[in-house]
């Protein structure tokens, strides 16, 4: 009779012990409570990296010397958003190649590319850039000081940036991320 008590305290406090700890994972992450537990499945629900980045226009390929990571300066959004926010007439004026949301307004990491990446049209110089025509520019939905990028939108970035380096052989010196990046 001891020993089946020990073992009901035993799974009883295995219980409370995973469930007391599965708050502290939800209350530390930067999701609500209620949106649930991270999960392996909430990865199964983003594009493939490849596949953003594969569809290019094989007509008039552009030559990418470098990549540009910045932020939005905005909390939320995707393209359809910054294109408003920017007063464009449409979605595909937008001034950068790829989009990496952050949860509000698109799934968490999920990567958008712009009409100018599918067309491979270089970014234009302009008030908010005056970069390099040869620059593949990443906007990540973030403002770097009150929001910052969030974990997956981090880990999809830095999947994008080698993925782009790699097939089109751009240097590590070429890439620069904003002064408030965590590699």
């Amino acid at each position: 009779m001891d020993t089946q008590a020990r073992t009901a305290k035993v799974l009883v406090s295995l219980v409370v012990a995973m469930t007391v700890g599965a708050f502290v994972l939800m209350a530390l992450d930067r999701k609500a409570i209620s949106a649930g537990p991270f999960s392996l499945a909430s990865y199964t629900n983003l594009n493939p990296v490849d596949e953003v980045a594969r569809h290019i226009s094989t007509l008039t390929p552009h030559e990418w010397r470098s990549v540009e990571v910045y932020y939005s300066k905005t909390e939320s959004g995707g393209i359809d958003t910054l294109a408003q926010i920017a007063r464009l007439s449409s979605s595909s004026d937008v001034n950068f190649h790829f989009v990496i949301c952050n949860g509000q307004g698109a799934v968490d990491g999920f990567i958008e590319a712009t009409k100018r990446w599918q067309a491979q049209r270089a970014c234009l110089p302009g008030s908010d850039w005056y970069g390099d025509s040869g620059s593949i520019r990443i906007c990540i939905i973030a403002d770097g000081i009150e929001s910052m990028p969030t974990d997956c939108q981090t880990k999809r970035t830095t999947s994008l940036v080698e993925l782009l380096s790699r097939q089109f052989n751009i240097a590590p010196n070429r890439i620069s991320y904003p002064l408030s990046w965590k590699l």
